[in-house]
């Protein structure tokens, strides 16, 4: 028989059936494409895949550490969440989670069917709530999904589930899911919260330590001991060690033993430590990397904070204010540096960061604001430079100068005393001021700025704008700018720049920079000439050069230590300065009022930011050696006459004037001697000096006469009541 015979009627039988039932198979066609398409629209369309839960694509937040390692804040734009590698996460965090959340977990896969069973039996029976969930669902739920209770989305994390499976081992299943889920608010991962809770990073963390934080994910909420039921972690923690006790990870001795461990929670409150500096230290950041990756592309930044330090200082500057109630200061700031390294060691931008009412949060170290006679000293360095030494005398006389508005400038001192012949040392150690304004006036204000700025000043933008009162602190800086100036002379001359960051890494622990601290200043950029420094350091170094304003023991002096100190007040008594310096600190205080409301009765320098100053400094240098100030070469030390600032005769006999020591550049050692008593024309009726003009009631005298470095002349011995200027 013919296969197409038998063939034949079958195939007249379908072609029957087909055209019989052509709209019922179509109905199943369309049903087939129907139920593809909604599946498709409903289900898979804006289904997220499984690849973006690799650390790579998920936001991170950047990480600032501490010089050692102490993490000081995360910067994150919603999730403070930091991704380790499993094998930097304790093994008995890992146990203690698969044990209370998936306790077969390396047995099982996507779907645990069976533990779907147990939940059903413990909800239907028992009456207990208990999830049938395993990590990777958890994980998928969490990171790619919504928290909608909905079979649809019920639905999706299934298929994620095994999509996840598919693609990734357990052991990096795990590491994501510790990686990424919540522990609170907005902690994700378990380093971000090792970090919250503990103050330490996660592979430093104990077995109770790894117990409390397996069982917040479960009720971030509910479970936390910052809750308003910390009991409820404490039970929480006892449940995961026993759990882990039972499935065998750890040893009855271990579960009772971590059970009695008293836990050492970190300081919940606002979770930011040094808050000015962080943020200074974020704001660099984004400058340099964008703001997108600062919040979110896991950056490790590790700072030169020392948090002792820190810590110490803003204890200081708080108790200080305190104090200072009555005065009308309500805030002060401090900042420490290693001048040889430019590394910041502490940085204090106000009394208290989170006081609204003082406009806390303002970070006073870079804030514009006067300093006073805390600018004097590079006014100086440059009168150094052109040849005048620290035996330089000044009139301290009432004087005025011309200005460019035809209207006169007329200093006066912070005591409103006059005080006669002033050699540099003690003018510059008593914080003279008429001294100081006729040394800028033979420096040219130019000169100063050109300087100034050579040092690290960088606010004096436009000379034209200033007078002769820059060297009183006509002009606004920065604490930061000053402490770089005041850097350069405990570097005897070379000037390093600030570096509050000691190395960035990305998330894969990659350094993608890294400072590398000189091994001497001297591989900084050379600014002032080592003799200049020197000279400088020495007379702020000098108690004796300023006991006429400061006494023998002001706060100036740190007992058994050579340090270098200058003080600064503005002349409205809105900013009180302090800055004093070894080489291998330099530490800068201030007091005042955000406000710019003057202070009440605050002395020069020395009832407000001076003893902040000394208490620091006092702290930084307690058992360490005293550290004399290097003399360089090219430094002479010269006895010179202690008014006039000539040399004495050399046969002792046509000059008997008191004389001291003086260092000097070599070059620049006076080499006039002092005439002594002179022959003068004077007023018969004032017993002053006589005018050049003047012909009546004039006659000769032997007096002592010393002209200054401004050939301003000033008679010593005349009986005047109070110190008189002539040839002004």
């Amino acid at each position: 028989m013919k296969v197409s015979s038998i063939l034949r009627p079958k195939l007249k039988k379908l072609k029957k059936f087909r055209k019989k039932h052509a709209w019922f198979l179509l109905f199943i066609v369309l049903l087939i494409v129907g139920f593809i398409g909604t599946t498709y629209f409903f289900i898979l369309k804006d289904l997220p895949l499984p690849t973006r839960l690799n650390s790579s694509t998920t936001p991170q937040a950047t990480q600032i550490f501490d010089r050692d390692q102490k993490l000081l804040y995360s910067i994150y734009s919603n999730k403070n969440q930091t991704f380790i590698p499993l094998s930097a996460i304790p093994k008995q965090m890992q146990e203690a989670t698969i044990a209370i959340e998936d306790k077969d977990f390396y047995n099982h896969g996507a779907v645990d069917f069976r533990g779907i069973f147990r939940s059903l039996v413990s909800i239907i029976i028992r009456k207990e709530l208990q999830g049938g969930s395993t990590l990777t669902q958890q994980l998928v739920k969490n990171s790619l999904l919504t928290p909608e209770q909905t079979i649809l989305r019920k639905i999706k994390e299934v298929i994620l589930a095994f999509a996840t499976e598919a693609i990734y081992p357990k052991d990096k299943i795990l590491e994501m899911y510790l990686n990424q889920i919540p522990y609170g608010g907005t902690t994700y991962g378990v380093e971000a919260a090792s970090q919250i809770f503990f103050g330490k990073k996660a592979r430093d963390l104990t077995l109770a330590e790894s117990a409390l934080l397996a069982g917040l994910p479960e009720a971030p909420t509910t479970n936390s001991p910052f809750g308003s039921h910390p009991e409820f972690a404490k039970k929480r923690q006892e449940e995961i060690l026993n759990k882990m006790f039972e499935q065998k990870y750890i040893t009855l001795k271990q579960k009772d033993s971590a059970i009695k461990e008293t836990l050492k929670f970190q300081k919940f409150f606002n979770n930011i430590s040094a808050p000015h500096f962080v943020l200074y230290v974020k704001d660099l950041l984004i400058k340099k990397y964008g703001e997108k990756m600062v919040e979110e592309g896991g950056l490790q930044v590790v700072t030169s904070l020392d948090s002792k330090i820190q810590e110490e200082a803003q204890n200081v500057v708080t108790e200080n204010i305190d104090r200072l109630r009555g005065y009308h200061v309500t805030n002060g700031s401090a900042l420490v540096t290693n001048p040889a390294t430019g590394e910041i060691l502490a940085m204090v931008g106000s009394k208290d960061y989170f006081d609204e009412k003082i406009d806390g949060n303002v970070n006073i170290t870079l804030a514009l604001r006067q300093p006073g006679s805390s600018i004097k000293p590079i006014n100086y360095a440059v009168g150094l430079i052109k040849g005048y030494t620290g035996a330089t005398a000044f009139a301290d006389v009432p004087i005025c100068f011309p200005t460019v508005e035809d209207k006169q400038y007329c200093p006066v001192n912070y005591d409103g005393k006059w005080h006669g012949i002033l050699q540099m040392r003690y003018a510059l150690g008593n914080s003279i001021n008429i001294p100081a304004v006729k040394m800028l006036k033979l420096n040219g204000v130019d000169a100063m700025i050109a300087t100034a700025s050579a040092m690290g000043i960088t606010s004096f933008s436009e000379p034209e704008r200033y007078g002769l009162s820059l060297t009183l602190g006509g002009g606004e800086v920065t604490m930061l700018e000053m402490v770089t100036a005041y850097g350069v002379f405990a570097n005897n001359g070379y000037r390093i720049n600030l570096h509050p960051i000691l190395k960035i890494m990305d998330n894969h622990g990659k350094v993608i920079e890294e400072y590398n601290p000189p091994p001497s200043p001297i591989f900084g950029k050379k600014v002032l000439p080592e003799g200049v420094s020197f000279i400088i350091s020495d007379i702020l170094a000098d108690n004796n050069a300023r006991l006429l304003e400061f006494g023998p023991s002001s706060s100036l002096k740190i007992a058994n230590q050579t340090v270098s100190v200058k003080t600064g007040t503005t002349n409205d008594f809105r900013d009180n300065w302090t800055f004093g310096y070894t080489p291998e600190y330099v530490v800068a205080s201030w007091v005042g009022n955000n406000d710019n409301t003057p202070m009440n009765n605050i002395a020069s320098g020395i009832t407000g930011a001076a003893p902040i100053w000394h208490e620091i400094m006092t702290y930084l240098l307690k058992d360490k050696s005293p550290h004399p100030i290097s003399r360089p070469p090219g430094i002479i030390q010269k006895k010179v006459c202690s008014l006039s600032g000539l040399i004495p005769s050399p046969d002792g006999t046509s000059n008997r004037c008191e004389t001291r020591f003086e260092y000097f550049i070599v070059g620049t050692d006076p080499w006039r001697v002092d005439p002594g008593l002179q022959k003068v024309r004077v007023d018969k009726t004032t017993q002053d000096l006589a005018a050049p003009n003047q012909t009546d009631n004039v006659e000769e005298k032997d007096e002592l006469v010393v002209t200054d470095a401004t050939n301003q002349t000033y008679c010593v011995t005349c009986p005047h009541p109070s110190p008189t200027p002539v040839n002004q």
